[in-house]
């Protein structure tokens, strides 16, 4: 298996960002639970957008987890904060990793 980033760009739909992060933890644990899951960052960019980064065993379980996503918990309070027109998603395969 080649392990994979998958990076998420997005914004925060407007008054959303006071309780964005302590809302995220139901992301990472819903996250934590899928297979071939390893890590999560997630920051905040100086423009306000935000970049979510996990890192995979392999691509074909970052997929696995972006279909099963929305069904399963895309009514979270986190899930809603996010402006759904912002949403960016590329998957890298990682070829260094310290």
């Amino acid at each position: 298996m080649t392990e994979t980033l998958e990076i998420v760009t997005f914004r925060l739909k407007p008054g959303a960002e006071a309780g964005f992060v302590a809302s995220n933890g139901v992301i990472t644990d819903w996250l934590a639970r899928q297979p071939g899951f390893l890590s999560r960052h997630l920051g905040r960019r100086e423009d306000g957008s935000w970049v979510d980064v996990v890192r995979w065993q392999s691509m074909e379980q970052a997929q696995a987890a972006a279909d099963r996503i929305m069904p399963e918990i895309g009514g979270s309070e986190a899930v809603q904060a996010i402006e759904p027109d912002s949403v960016a998603m590329n998957h890298a395969t990682i070829a260094l990793s310290r």
